[in-house]
């Protein structure tokens, strides 16, 4: 039964070094805020719905943060999810905090971190945080930038040491910020920008293949404005598909260490993210969607 489930959502991968064993098709809890990751959502009882019906599909990745509502999302996975399935890998992540004008503030401080890590357990209502990723700010915070990540880590390290954080990733970094950390801790996952049409980090996701270690793409269907193009539509078209089906299929079969965590309010969304994972992309198929990246420079 479980390989069937694994199966249909593209497969399983253990991040290194764990015993976290996920399906490559996972969920992403920020559009469970309301607008603007703010506040509460429209309909709570609907965003619930979404998190539990992901659940029974097998989906045992959810990637979220306390900073999304702020708090809010991370109550809303407890009241969904609470008592956690066993299998349920829930990934988090720090580095910044919202302002009262609902502003995105980078904070990579110690108070901030330590705050974070302990607001995460209390919303959660966890004891120790499966992982946490070390979110890093560049190009106001859409894009990595180039600083040194040791001392943030030093941080979060010991609060490894103190039982509260069982392993540690890295989102919006580059090659060299990860070989920073990996002389400090190893480094479970990295999260970063990527899609169809934007593949900066094509030669980092075959490094991080190479060593083991999970490529999570945020913004996989494009973020607060969606993907846009031509091909895409048409190849979906000739596949009987919906394009965001087919972007996420594409990045399924783009490398196997790439786990998809899409998200949405909807049900009905959900359903259709999830067969993605189903979608087989023929080659004259993937050439044309390959042709996009190049397309949109």
């Amino acid at each position: 039964m479980r390989a069937s489930i694994s199966a249909r959502l593209g497969g399983s991968f253990t991040f290194p070094g764990t015993s976290l064993t996920v399906h490559r098709m996972g969920y992403g809890a920020m559009q469970l805020a309301g607008p603007g990751v703010w506040g509460a959502p429209r309909d709570p009882d609907a965003a619930v719905s979404v998190l539990r019906e992901a659940v029974a599909a097998g989906v045992n990745h959810i990637d979220t943060s306390d900073f999304y509502g702020p708090h809010v999302t991370n109550q809303i996975i407890r009241r969904a999810l609470h008592p956690y399935p066993k299998e349920l890998v829930i990934v988090t992540k720090v580095g910044a905090r919202r302002g009262a004008d609902k502003s995105w503030i980078h904070d990579a401080s110690g108070q901030n971190l330590t705050d974070s890590v302990h607001d995460n357990l209390r919303n959660l209502k966890v004891d120790t945080l499966d992982v946490v990723n070390f979110r890093a700010w560049g190009d106001e915070g859409h894009g990595p930038g180039e600083g040194s990540l040791a001392e943030p880590l030093a941080i979060l390290i010991d609060l490894m040491k103190q039982g509260l954080i069982r392993r540690l990733g890295l989102s919006n970094v580059t090659p060299a910020q990860l070989k920073e950390a990996q002389k400090l801790t190893e480094i479970v996952c990295v999260q970063n920008l990527y899609n169809v049409a934007h593949r900066n980090d094509d030669v980092f996701i075959d490094d991080l293949a190479a060593q083991g270690i999970p490529y999570v793409p945020f913004f996989p269907l494009g973020g607060f404005s969606p993907l846009q193009s031509a091909a895409l539509d048409q190849v979906a078209a000739s596949l009987k598909a919906t394009p965001m089906q087919v972007a996420l299929a594409w990045l399924l079969q783009r490398s196997p260490n790439i786990l998809l965590i899409p998200g949405t309010s909807s049900v009905q969304h959900l359903r259709e993210n999830l067969a993605a994972a189903a979608l087989a992309l023929p080659t004259d198929a993937l050439a044309r969607l390959n042709s996009i990246a190049a397309e949109s420079a």
